[in-house]
This record gives structure tokens, C-alpha cells and sequence, in this order.
């Protein structure tokens, strides 16, 4: 497989303060690399850097993040918003919050999408029906005509991951998409970002708290502790033969808790 996005020796600063530290790592294309670690690791900060999403305060301060040949820290912000979206799509961890709650579900993906590329509501509204229906919807037109509080967390989450997909970007960036959700809506979850893997050969980071959600999806697992990466690797040699101390107690962890 071919590699779609690397990070080289990345360091990433919050008011002068580093957050992550000299974190290297490569995503292929189709490929689900997980990010796994306690609050506070820097999980969501390391996905967050490659969109620009660090707001005011943070800043890539060391290393590169390179998309298909560009480097994505140095690009201006207005060529970097011409990638978000086509290229790079973000799935966040309430994806109930990023809608409007006033307007339908339909109106929203379609100004997102319309912000990218010129569509008819009516070619529009096709492609939307389709991109449903190759998720599992089945019942599109009520998901597009539905305002978000009509709809219930679990599906928000879903409509948030087909609306991630809408413009069809190589590489999804999952922002911890199932913590809030209960067991039987985490599998709807997962297994709808298989698919998106299987329909579109999407590649997928996924951060997650969740070894078991992480041991389901990913290819790859990458353990950060206090910002810095201390394990990387194949899925099920990280999980099934840990070498880092932090990661056996992560999975001691999750033995007692599933004993108990």
C-alpha cells in the first residue's frame, strides 16, 4: 500500500508549553491506525494538527505532517481550508454539537459541500441519498429532512460520519466518535466506519479511550503517555504482546475491569 500522510518527529505547543512530543508515525492508504492513551496524552491535539485545528494557542513547533506530498504546517490557511473536507474529513467526539439545531440535517451537509464544489440541491440532495444508503441508512430522505434534536445521539453520531464523508476525503480523522455512546450504539459506530474503510478505501486515524474499540478497527496502534509515543506497531502485537510497561497496564486495566 502506498503512504497517504506521515508525521515526522512532530512537536505540538499550547502557549509556549509542549503537548506533544517527537511523535513519528505513517498511514497507508486504506489503512486505520489507532491512537490510544489516558486524558491529557495529546491524543486529540496530534489529530487536530494536521486540519489546523489547534485554535489560537497551539502550534506545530517542530517536525512535518506530510499529505500527499505537501507539507501540511507550512501551507497558508486558505490553502489548508481547500483540503478540509476533500481531502481530510474530522468526525467529532459529540457529533450532535457541530449541527444547528434550527436547521435540517439536509441544509447543513449541503453548505458544507457547496463550500467546496458547485452541486445543485437537487444533484445534491442524489448524492446525499446514495452516500446514506451505502452507510446502512435506510431511511435517507428522514435523516436529510430531520432537525438534529430529532434524531438520537447514537444516529447523530452516524449522520456526523456520513457528513464527515459527504466530499469523499482520503483520510477521516475520528475524534474519540464512540466514548459517549453505549456498547450496542459503539458497534453501530464501528462498524459504520469499517464500511466507510471497505466502500471508499478511506484511511482512517481513530483516537479512542477504548482498547476494545481500537482492537476491532485498527491495523496499527500508536500508545501515547504524557504527549509522547511509547508504542507502535501492528495491532495485535501492541495489544496481545506489549513491550512498553504503560501499555501492559492499559491492558491490565481493561482485564480487571472486564474480571470484575
Amino acid at each position: 500500500m502506498a503512504e497517504i500522510l506521515r508525521y515526522e518527529h512532530v512537536d505540538i505547543s499550547y502557549n509556549g508549553s509542549l503537548t506533544v512530543k517527537d511523535v513519528s508515525f505513517t498511514l497507508e492508504e486504506g489503512e486505520i491506525l489507532g491512537v490510544v492513551g489516558e486524558s491529557g496524552s495529546g491524543k486529540s491535539t496530534l489529530i487536530k494538527a494536521a486540519m489546523g485545528l489547534l485554535g489560537p494557542s497551539g502550534m506545530v513547533t517542530r517536525g512535518d505532517i506530510w499529505y500527499k506530498g505537501k507539507n501540511l504546517p507550512d501551507l497558508p490557511d486558505r490553502e489548508l481550508r481547500k483540503l478540509n473536507g476533500p481531502e481530510l474529513g474530522m468526525i467529532f467526539q459529540h457529533a450532535g454539537s457541530s449541527f444547528c439545531p434550527i436547521r435540517t440535517v439536509g441544509a447543513q451537509l449541503y453548505e458544507a459541500a457547496s463550500e467546496h464544489e458547485r452541486l445543485s440541491q437537487k444533484k445534491f440532495r442524489q448524492q446525499a441519498l446514495e452516500l446514506l444508503g451505502k452507510l446502512g441508512f435506510e431511511n435517507g430522505k428522514r435523516i436529510l429532512d430531520s432537525y438534529p434534536f430529532e434524531l438520537s445521539g447514537g444516529m447523530q453520531q452516524r449522520v456526523g460520519i456520513a457528513a464527515a464523508m459527504i466530499l469523499n476525503p482520503s483520510v477521516l480523522l475520528a475524534d474519540e466518535p464512540t466514548s459517549a455512546l453505549d456498547v450496542s450504539v459503539q458497534k453501530q459506530v464501528v462498524e459504520e466506519m469499517l464500511l466507510v474503510r471497505k466502500t471508499f478505501g478511506t484511511s482512517i486515524i481513530l483516537v479512542a479511550h477504548s482498547i476494545g474499540v481500537i482492537g476491532a478497527m485498527a491495523d496499527k496502534v500508536l500508545v501515547l503517555k504524557d504527549g509522547e509515543m511509547v508504542e507502535y506497531g501492528e495491532t495485535q502485537q501492541v495489544l496481545n504482546a506489549p513491550e512498553n510497561a504503560y501499555t501492559r497496564k492499559l491492558m491490565s486495566a481493561v482485564l480487571r475491569l472486564r474480571r470484575s
